[in-house]
């Protein structure tokens, strides 16, 4: 038997972070990892499909912006197949840095897969056939979350496929069915789209990325009929059958039964928590709709145990992961963590136009009668958006009537990037007139921050 201060299970950002952070801490931790180290996001998630994006978004840019800016090419060919590779490639090459930062926080790595006997003790069965069990005083779990599937939408791994095996398409299908409009579901549309795939998109909500704010998701739906690709939105009943040859997607559409035929089907309705067959009930771990179950430490019913990231619930993002990890770190540690609230936790959507947001919808705000005054401008009327040819979208604010940031929504080319501002400023509890009073260089994307801020005043300066 092995013993060390701290055992995390799953080396996804959430577990990786943690067992740094409980290193640098001065505890001697362990790792455990049954794939590859960095997990779903690092290789078949966050990672590769950010890759394969980029590939679509220069396809993009060459058919539609080049000629405009002087720059005459032609496209010869498109290689999808090239795309997954080097999404692959990049894959490869940061889990290997995930490594090095093991070795360089001095964490010892178990391959295998692991298994509680007890609150403090793991079993851990190697891919080679041997096994290790190892002892720790605190075990953070960060074991992840797999595909949901319901009645009519399950998955084959052939022609009905989740989120990992697309990434791993290098043959890409003539056609091809995503059910789901998420983010995953619209990504990959956006991917296989720009690589000559016939995508359409179904969803049984009213629009394209149900839980952003409306206006972000009708922005994308204009975006994506521009592209060509389908969309059915606000259907019923929506089942996916694989025929053998190819698959059959059928819905209630408006009141009618249609049904659709495409090479291959993507069923993206969400996860649910990796908590079966690992122990976690029998040592008396607590469970709630699929997730489990913890406090605002991310400790779980056994109190020296922890859950870290998806299997932990919602939101199932990685950068909530990563700072779960160090929460939970430091509180095992004896430290006083902040509690993390959610609403701060931004979200993020890499299709073209990028779309991020933080804190309420304006949907929200009214379905809890909360006061609040609108800033919405269009990039179309930025300097530096019409210089770069990046006019799609808009920055919208949601103030309310103290001067505090209810919610943020900005559509564009670079609104993962633009949304760190305002998920500081809500963590701060910032209110308008520092925003104001921080004088933003121009020209850039970004001084459109304060400006739709002063718009929510009546003050906007260039609008």
């Amino acid at each position: 038997m092995k013993s060390f201060d701290v055992i995390v299970m799953g080396s996804g950002p959430g577990g990786y972070v943690a067992a740094i952070r409980a290193s640098q801490l001065g505890k001697k931790v362990a790792i455990i990892e049954s794939d590859k180290l960095g997990g779903v996001c690092l290789n078949r998630g966050c990672i590769p499909t950010k890759a394969v994006l980029k590939s679509a978004h220069s396809v993009h840019e060459a058919k539609d912006d080049f000629k405009g800016l002087g720059i005459n090419i032609e496209i010869k060919s498109l290689d999808g197949s090239q795309a997954v590779k080097r999404a692959k490639d990049i894959s490869d090459k940061i889990s290997k840095g995930v490594g090095f930062l093991m070795k360089k926080n001095k964490i010892e790595v178990f391959e295998g897969t692991g298994k509680l006997k007890s609150k403090t003790q793991i079993e851990v069965k190697s891919p080679k056939g041997h096994t290790d069990t190892l002892e720790a005083k605190n075990i953070i779990l960060a074991t992840g979350a797999h595909y949901r599937t319901f009645p009519g939408l399950e998955h084959d791994g052939k022609r009905l496929i989740g989120a990992w095996e697309a990434i791993k398409l290098e043959e890409l299908p003539k056609s091809i069915g995503i059910i789901g409009a998420g983010a995953i579901g619209v990504e990959f549309a956006y991917f296989w789209n720009a690589f000559g795939v016939d995508v359409h998109i179904f969803e049984m909500q009213k629009n394209l990325l149900p839980i952003e704010d409306t206006d972000s998701s009708v922005e994308v739906e204009k975006a994506y009929k521009k592209y060509g690709i389908k969309m059915s939105l606000g259907i019923t009943d929506v089942k996916a059958k694989n025929n053998g040859k190819d698959v059959t997607i059928s819905c209630m559409e408006a009141g009618q039964k249609k049904e659709y035929k495409f090479e291959m089907g993507l069923i993206a309705v969400g996860m649910t928590g990796n908590i079966e067959n690992n122990g976690f009930e029998a040592v008396g771990i607590k469970t709630e709709r699929g997730f489990i179950a913890v406090n605002d430490m991310y400790q779980t019913s056994v109190p020296n145990i922890y859950a870290i990231g998806d299997v932990s619930g919602p939101p199932l993002l990685a950068h909530a992961a990563s700072h779960e990890g160090v929460v939970a770190a430091e509180h095992l540690a004896g430290l006083h963590p902040h509690k993390i609230d959610k609403m701060n936790i931004a979200g993020c959507t890499y299709c073209q136009p990028q779309v991020a947001s933080v804190g309420y919808t304006e949907r929200a705000l009214k379905e809890k009668g909360i006061e609040y005054k609108v800033g919405k401008l269009p990039f179309t009327a930025n300097g530096k958006a019409v210089a770069s040819n990046e006019t799609v979208g808009f920055v919208k604010t949601l103030m309310g009537k103290h001067g505090e940031m209810l919610g943020a929504h900005i559509v564009g080319a670079q609104a993962t990037e633009l949304i760190h501002e305002y998920a500081l400023f809500r963590t701060m509890e910032g209110i308008d007139e520092e925003i104001f009073a921080t004088i933003h260089p121009h020209p850039t994307l970004g001084e459109w921050l304060a400006e739709s801020v002063l718009a929510s005043k009546g003050r906007a300066l260039n609008f």
